[in-house]
């Protein structure tokens, strides 16, 4: 007899292989029976995990036992080898073992053939990556609580977007579908999410009364769940605790230890602070200046009557931060947003609204850009789905030259907000700063199909298609896209003697052309402005220039916050060679060498 065939009688003699199919069963059994009663008795989400282990911990245990010892009518014994038995001494095998092997093969085969069943109709772990929640239904019959649906809405997004592992697209986004008669499938694919979320809200005072549904479109659509709740205003905050723990339940979506303590966590609002924080978050997602001040009063309003509370001190602080980013903004102004952002960090170090602001404060007023990563790596950490740090992480990214994760963050943003002009407008001065102006360009346009007003997004068009036609070498449309950008800003002498330079000398000569009617003429008649006079130096390579202007704003502003993005890559890489603007590099905390 072959080593193998000896070795394999001797597996038999030992019921190694009769072990090891029933074990096998067992185990299967065990494992399926704590995955279908987890959520009904409410057991430890990672009760299965553990259970998985102690199983796998105890296979290789059982094969020993099995090979050292044999279960007799004598009771347990140790197994002699096969070629120490005598004759006399062999046994068949147990009808009992016979009976719990082929039991042991039907079940393991049942049970694959459930799961396979199954498997297309039951959720897994895993299934849910992404769940978008739709604008909520205001079905109060007071159409001047829709401001309440709407807050409540943004609310739950900020939320659930805590929820390591989901993606959970933006409030501009979700409601970009508002008034469709799209199916929940069409709708779900048009939003690249796995699931919906409906809310409807049919009462608001002293108590909220609110439904939510959850619809799940593979391998069909369907209901996955319904319910109503019905709270005290005070208790607003604790509801969404309970509708995303009961999501995540419902959807197999698997928590964090993080998210599993910050859900644990209770509190009560006062309901009337709880409505001017809503009102302010509802402007301050507006994202423009004329909100800001207005957005700052309902925050004050909030935390004068829930002095305790980090949400509405951490929306004054990201105001702040971004009245500052944009050069808006007092010393006074400054100094709120500083002692808010303090008082959020203190009453709730886990803010992700807070860690924002402090990353934009430390990038754009400070200068502080070890601090700045630090605090956008955590709030992105406490909110994965916060496109707005993912975009403006980008950009301190940007300007330190890391042009591969900042791309990387500048898409992430894109996903969760693609119908979100801003975020598209952000990402596609990332892609100018990386030079790659033809995605900028299309990114841009985007934007403005989404809002053809959208004026920030009208103006980069028009600078990355400069840009492109340029590097590209196409002088000729360039000059062109420039006669017709300052039609109405330059007389037509000035047009015309601009043209006229180009045409006879070339390019460089129609640019140095553009400087003598400006001195000729001045900014009424021929504007050029600092920004626009700094780039056309920098395509005449006069970057003695263009330092000197650099070096005038650091002067007059040395936290000017447009100013770092001198260091991104589309600068950087023509100006490297100019000693003064590396050293002014230095100045700012900014990388000096490749």
């Amino acid at each position: 007899m072959s080593k193998f065939g000896e070795f394999w009688q001797e597996l038999k003699k030992r019921r190694v292989i009769h072990v090891i199919t029933v074990y096998a069963t067992a185990a299967f059994v065990l494992i399926e029976l704590v995955g279908n009663l987890t959520d009904p008795l409410n057991l430890p989400p990672n009760l299965s995990t553990i259970v998985i282990i102690v199983l796998a911990v105890g296979f290789p245990l059982a094969i020993i036992l099995s090979w050292i010892y044999d279960l007799t009518s004598e009771g347990v014994e140790k197994t002699k080898p096969l070629d120490e038995i005598r004759e006399d001494e062999k046994s068949s095998i147990p009808n009992a073992w016979k009976i719990a092997t082929y039991v042991s093969f039907v079940a393991i085969i049942g049970l694959v053939t459930f799961n396979i069943v199954r498997g297309t109709k039951g959720l897994r772990p895993g299934d849910i990556q992404s769940l978008a929640i739709l604008p909520f239904d205001n079905l109060t019959g007071d159409e001047q609580l829709d401001w309440a649906a709407a807050g409540m809405q943004s609310s739950l997004i900020g939320d659930m977007g805590r929820v390591s592992g989901l993606r959970v697209p933006g409030i501009t986004t979700s409601n970009a579908f508002k008034e469709t008669d799209m199916t929940a499938t069409a709708l779900a694919q048009e939003l690249n999410v796995d699931a919906l979320v409906e809310g409807t809200l049919t009462c608001y005072g002293e108590m909220v009364c609110i439904q939510f549904r959850a619809i799940i479109t593979f391998p069909e659509e369907k209901q996955l769940w319904q319910e109503d709740y019905m709270v005290a205003k005070s208790e607003i905050l604790n509801l969404y605790s309970r509708i995303i723990n009961k999501m995540a339940h419902e959807m197999r979506i698997n928590l964090t230890q993080q998210g599993e303590t910050w859900l644990a966590e209770t509190r009560t609002v006062d309901p009337d602070a709880y409505d001017a924080f809503l009102q302010g978050r509802i402007l301050l997602d507006q994202f423009n200046p004329p909100s800001f001040q207005t957005a700052i009063d309902s925050f004050t309003k909030a935390i004068e009557l829930e002095p305790d509370w980090a949400a509405p001190y951490a929306g004054i602080a990201e105001v702040g931060s971004y009245q500052r980013q944009i050069g808006i903004g007092s010393e006074s102004d400054i100094i709120m947003m500083y002692d808010n952002l303090n008082t959020a960090i203190e009453l709730d170090p886990n803010s992700p609204e807070a860690h924002h602001a402090k990353a934009v404060i430390a990038a754009w007023t400070e200068f502080d850009w070890e601090k700045a990563e630090k605090e956008f790596v955590k709030a992105i950490d406490l909110n994965p789905s916060s496109e707005r740090s993912h975009s403006f992480y980008a950009h301190v990214l940007s300007t330190l030259r890391r042009t591969d994760e900042a791309l990387y963050h500048g898409k992430l943003a894109q996903e969760l907000e693609p119908e979100n002009p801003f975020t598209l407008v952000l990402y596609g001065v990332v892609m100018m700063l990386a030079v790659e102006y033809q995605s900028a360009i299309m990114l841009f346009e985007n934007a403005l199909a989404i809002d053809p007003n959208f004026g920030f997004a009208a103006g980069w068009l028009k600078i990355a298609q400069l840009q492109f036609t340029y590097v590209n070498g196409d002088y000729e449309k360039w000059f062109e896209l420039w006669n017709e950008k300052v039609k109405g800003r330059w007389n037509d002498e000035g047009r015309k003697a601009v043209l006229n330079a180009f045409y006879e000398k070339g390019h460089i000569a129609g640019i140095e052309e553009m400087f003598k009617m400006n001195e000729k003429y001045g900014n009424e008649i021929c504007l050029m402005d600092d920004q626009i006079k700094l780039e056309r130096y920098l395509k005449l390579g006069d970057y003695d220039k263009v330092m000197d202007y650099y070096e005038i704003i650091y002067e007059n502003n040395n936290h000017d916050p447009n100013l770092p993005y001198i260091s991104a890559k589309s600068t950087y890489d023509k100006m490297k060679g100019n000693q003064r603007y590396l050293a002014l590099l230095e100045k700012m905390n900014l990388p000096v060498s490749e």
